[in-house]
């Protein structure tokens, strides 16, 4: 049994990847804002898994909270998922993005170097690989960030590989998710944006429960089977099965670990539009829009490094993804309440 730091851990990864870490037999401790977030999720863990996370309301700009937490705890690993997330409102307001998601990082490292911690899996995403020159994507195609969002995932990492450079005791893993969708199989844990959803899946699902008119496709010239931009979705299940496996591995190795986390499989809008059509017994309205600038036609994930160091492969297909995302809808219309 490990004591692992979930910061963000009532987020919608995060959440998924603590009731993984309990049912694993870790001990959870979970530091969140709840800015993203409701305090329910903390009793539908324990409602799950019948123990109950000890929690920190607190933010990782607090260097005094961060403290208080170390110094309470001896804890063996940290999962980092804490930070803003909708890369529209970064472009906004990226001085908010790069001091939440840069500064409130550093604030973490500086205190878990302070506390001699020094194993971290670190929640990246597929988004610092740009427009990639080809799919599937593999861990050593060039990087390079499109938004202030993106930048700031690519700063981590930086952040981090400098830190074991300077101190090669540190186990780092950079975890590169492609486009998590789903739910929990209890219908507890799921998706719950703020305000008119960015991602595909809990749009589809607004629209599904009534709540929006239709789905806005964007564009349906690209150079695909059906012509719908193509993403590699990924089981949030699985997802939180691969963190996981990136802890154990951080428990036994040292250095620095760039891991892509997806199926390898592409699905187009369509397609998981149809699906989720499936999941919930009825059609399903969209228009078909222009093309978004900076979109690209394809983004799927090049899995074999996953396989072969962690141990892990995604195990749901697009059918699960959308009968669980349904699922967590129907029994959550207005979310986690």
């Amino acid at each position: 049994m490990a004591v692992i730091l979930v910061t963000g851990g009532t987020g919608y990864i995060g959440s998924h990847t603590c009731v993984a870490l309990i049912q694993a037999g870790d001990e959870v401790i979970i530091l969140d804002n709840l800015y993203n977030s409701s305090p329910k999720v903390i009793d539908r863990i324990e409602t799950i898994t019948g123990k109950r996370p000890k929690f920190y309301d607190a933010d990782i700009l607090d260097k005094e909270a961060l403290k208080t937490v170390f110094d309470e705890n001896r804890i063996d690993a940290v999962i980092h998922f804490a930070g803003y997330k909708a890369v529209g409102e970064s472009v906004e307001k990226p001085l908010v993005y790069y001091e939440n998601n840069i500064a409130g990082s550093i604030n973490l490292y500086e205190a878990m170097k302070e506390h001699n911690v020094k194993r971290i899996v670190f929640s990246s995403s597929a988004c610092v690989y740009g427009a990639p020159k080809s799919v599937p994507i593999r861990e050593d195609f060039d990087t390079h960030t499109t938004n202030p969002y993106g930048a700031t995932k690519l700063m981590n990492e930086q952040i981090l590989e400098d830190i074991w450079t300077a101190d090669h005791d540190w186990s780092v893993l950079l975890l590169r998710y492609f486009n998590p969708i789903g739910a929990h199989s209890s219908g507890l844990l799921g998706e719950v944006p703020n305000g008119i959803p960015n991602n595909l899946v809990p749009y589809i699902a607004r629209v599904a429960n009534g709540q929006l008119e239709y789905l806005r496709v964007w564009g349906d010239d690209y150079p695909t089977p059906d012509g719908t931009g193509v993403r590699d979705y990924i089981h949030v299940v699985d997802l939180a099965e691969g963190h996981i496996s990136a802890v154990r591995y951080a428990m036994d190795h040292k250095g620095v670990e760039k891991i892509n986390l997806g199926t390898g499989n592409g699905y187009s809008v369509l397609e998981v539009l149809h699906a989720y059509e499936k999941a919930c017994g009825k059609n399903l309205a969209y228009r078909i829009m222009p093309r978004r600038a900076g979109d690209i036609a394809e983004c799927y994930a090049d899995t074999a490094k996953a396989e072969q160091m962690l141990g892990w492969k995604a195990k749901y297909g697009i059918d699960d993804m959308c009968s669980s995302s349904w699922n967590f809808t129907l029994k959550n219309p207005d979310g986690i309440q």
